[in-house]
């Protein structure tokens, strides 16, 4: 499933776009001289408030690694977390769809809540949308789109705590000097894979900003949701596409069950094509806390040279700073 770019918002309300606006930054008064309590959704999003808020706050992260957050219903713990934090930030656009209604209460009952994709879209045609006018929510992929976030989480923790504004704003810009060279590092290391192998298949379409950004064709077998369910007609046929364009690998998802990318590789060999399983890349969710993999920036070098290596392309097996795990997901999942 191939997505593209929307240019019109649609009439339906951003949810966090409007009850953040509606509420106003509110602090509690002990957060003035110390330390106040950030909720955050999924792990990419609390790596970057955690490298912005700096000591100011304590950040906790609710959706872990290995997590789908597309089928993610919330605990009595996360609501427990939610409800202690001064400020909660979430992606949007429905990634977290299963805890929206626990979201909206949060935000009615005063406390800032802050989408940070949907202010993304609403400052532009920037984010993608499906056949289906579905919005995909995996901005993150593509590191010029992530770099927009860090204004927004840098304006609204100023707002919420304006005597940090200095340490924010400078930490903030530390950071996108980090992505910026991340981002050069993906251009170089996907204009190495030759142009006919420029193909990325996955176990879902979260890869869109990726291949839009750095040139690469990609196919999912699943929908920009993990609820969606892929079909054998939709296995078959790219089944063919593989055959047919002979490529030499496929992928699969440290958050999505295998089984699909599996059938593609016996499918394929049905067809006498051999196809390997080139490794496991993170899609809706980082690697282990404290890993380099944990991080946003060692979580997109671990995709970036994953899949510029397995397609024929040339990086570093340490990746873009090097520091790339030996027992990271590409090896255990490569065969």
């Amino acid at each position: 499933m191939r997505s593209r770019q929307r240019r019109v918002i649609p009439g339906l309300a951003m949810l966090a776009v409007a009850v953040f606006a509606g509420c106003g930054p509110k602090a509690p008064e002990d957060s003035r001289q110390g330390e106040y309590r950030v909720a955050t959704t999924v792990g990419m999003i609390t790596d970057v408030v955690k490298v912005i808020a700096g000591d100011r706050a304590e950040v906790r992260g609710i959706i872990g690694e290995g997590v789908d957050p597309h089928l993610y219903k919330p605990t009595r713990g996360d609501v427990v977390i939610l409800n202690e934090a001064d400020i909660i930030f979430y992606n949007g656009l429905m990634l977290e769809g299963k805890m929206a209604d626990v979201l909206v209460k949060m935000a009615t009952q005063g406390k800032p809540v802050q989408a940070v994709t949907e202010v993304i879209l609403a400052g532009g045609d920037y984010v993608m949308v499906d056949e289906s006018e579905h919005y995909d929510p995996h901005v993150w992929m593509d590191v010029g789109g992530w770099m927009r976030a860090v204004p927004i989480v840098v304006e609204a923790l100023s707002d919420f705590d304006p005597e940090g504004r200095s340490g924010y704003e400078e930490r903030g810009q530390s950071y996108l000097d980090s992505l910026k060279a991340l981002d050069a590092y993906a251009r170089a290391s996907f204009s190495s894979i030759p142009e006919e192998q420029r193909v990325l298949i996955t176990a879902h379409d979260a890869f869109n900003y990726l291949g839009r950004a750095y040139g690469i064709e990609v196919r999912g077998i699943q929908g920009i949701s993990t609820e969606s369910e892929a079909g054998v007609r939709d296995i078959e046929t790219l089944i063919r596409f593989i055959v047919k364009q002979n490529i030499p690998a496929v992928f699969v998802e440290t958050s999505v069950a295998d089984k699909n990318v599996r059938a593609l590789v016996e499918g394929a060999a049905a067809q006498g094509h051999t196809i390997r399983v080139g490794g496991s890349l993170f899609s809706d969710a980082m690697g282990a806390p404290g890993s380099y993999e944990g991080t946003y920036i060692g979580m997109l070098d671990h995709n970036i040279t994953t899949i510029t290596r397995a397609l024929g392309g040339t990086a570093p097996a340490g990746g873009f700073q090097g520091k790339l795990s030996a027992g990271s997901p590409a090896g255990r999942g490569a065969q």
